[in-house]
């Protein structure tokens, strides 16, 4: 038997569920620039440097699935994240991607059976990547799991009595195939899991920390490493995109409304209660481009008062896609060297960071990230001294 050797393999290939909404055709739009330019577009990747020597930048493809029936060039034109001047440039690269329909099906093992079809098929087309499901579709609520007995019985209940991304993450971790879970959907059952672990398949999740929660978490950390008291803290989040019409539903942003607040707290190590406060408005004049505003009271000696003003203009899909293509990298060097499961570590990337306990400060989830990079390495330069011995 030939024993395949480690890196054979030496590219990513991302596909997107969700792949024309902003995000998505915006990690499409950062795919085709690495693949033209290479190191010239990958200055806003983190993977440059941990994974340096690994894979190279450009070596990156992407696909997906969508119920859109429009192009990818027509989804970045009317999404207006990126300007048409500069996504045109790489319009002959955006034609050769190819997004398949939403999988039809009545029963989820239907459904789940034919995306591992368009992942077989996907596979075939670029033989020298490592192909990673990516979960970038809307936020749908808090949801629940039906009463199953076993897969089997899992696999035959209508799919329409489900979560939308529950087919997505089955026929990746049946297959073996890397996860990630960039929504705030909670999919990740101890059965997917168990399903991950059997075949191989490392998982990240969930609910991508782009801008304002990010900033939150380097701040709280940086008042908790001067044993600063806070005292409370006032979100507000403004967007105007689709995520931020689906999210202006409160029974839609309950999980991420969740996870903005815990999140504090597990820096902090203490609760705030109805002292902080998070609130997303849809406003639509501001479109991709969101605006945070953060009010933070801490005290300190004598228990004086303080206080900061944070006020973030940012364009979340653009703080988003880069983010896609490092964690599609990651998972990439994860699975040639072994790992599987959820992947805690990861923490730095998620509000909501799932695996066995994930870092929970700024400082803990860098540290944590050049632990996971070293060992990568180790694991990646033992097998190759290995293979050499054959």
């Amino acid at each position: 038997m030939r024993r395949e050797r480690l890196g054979e393999k030496k590219g990513v290939m991302i596909l997107a569920a969700g792949a024309k909404g902003a995000v998505g055709s915006t990690v499409a739009a950062l795919v085709a620039a690495l693949q033209e330019e290479g190191d010239k577009s990958s200055q806003c990747l983190t993977t440059r440097g941990y994974l340096a020597g690994l894979m190279e930048t450009s070596a990156v493809a992407f696909g997906g699935w969508d119920t859109k029936p429009h192009s990818l060039q027509e989804a970045l034109e009317r999404q207006g994240v990126i300007p048409r001047e500069i996504w045109s440039r790489y319009r002959g690269l955006l034609e050769k991607m190819e997004v398949f329909c939403e999988p039809r099906g009545i029963t989820l093992g239907e459904k789940t059976e034919r995306i591992q079809e368009d992942i077989v098929e996907a596979s075939s087309r670029y033989p020298w990547a490592v192909p990673v499901v990516v979960d970038l579709l809307p936020a749908f609520g808090r949801g629940t799991w039906p009463d199953f007995g076993s897969p089997g019985e899992l696999m035959s209940m209508r799919s329409d009595s489900l979560t939308p991304d529950l087919p997505y993450a089955l026929a990746a971790t049946r297959m073996g195939v890397p996860f990630v879970n960039f929504t705030s959907n909670p999919v990740e059952h101890d059965l997917l899991v168990r399903e991950a672990i059997a075949n191989g398949a490392p998982m990240a999740g969930r609910d991508g920390k782009t801008g304002q929660t990010y900033l939150k978490v380097v701040i709280a950390s940086a008042l908790k490493a001067r044993s600063l008291l806070v005292e409370g803290w006032y979100s507000l989040n403004i967007l105007g995109n689709d995520d931020g019409r689906n999210l202006s539903r409160e029974e839609v942003a309950s999980c991420k409304l969740e996870n903005k607040t815990r999140v504090l707290e597990e820096v902090l190590g203490y609760s705030l209660g109805d002292r902080h406060r998070v609130r997303i408005d849809f406003y639509e004049p501001r479109g991709d481009c969101k605006e945070a505003w953060d009010a933070i009271d801490f005290s300190g000696a004598f228990g004086l008062p303080m206080s900061i003003r944070v006020n973030l203009m940012a364009r979340d899909s653009i703080l988003a896609a880069p983010m896609v293509i490092d964690l599609a990298r990651w998972m990439v060097a994860l699975k040639q060297v072994g790992e599987k499961g959820l992947i805690g570590d990861l923490a730095f990337f998620f509000k909501r960071p799932l695996g066995e306990s994930p870092p929970a400060t700024f400082h803990e989830q860098l540290l944590a990230l050049d632990r996971l990079a070293l060992k990568i390495h180790q694991k990646w330069e033992s097998h190759e001294e290995d293979f050499t011995h054959i």
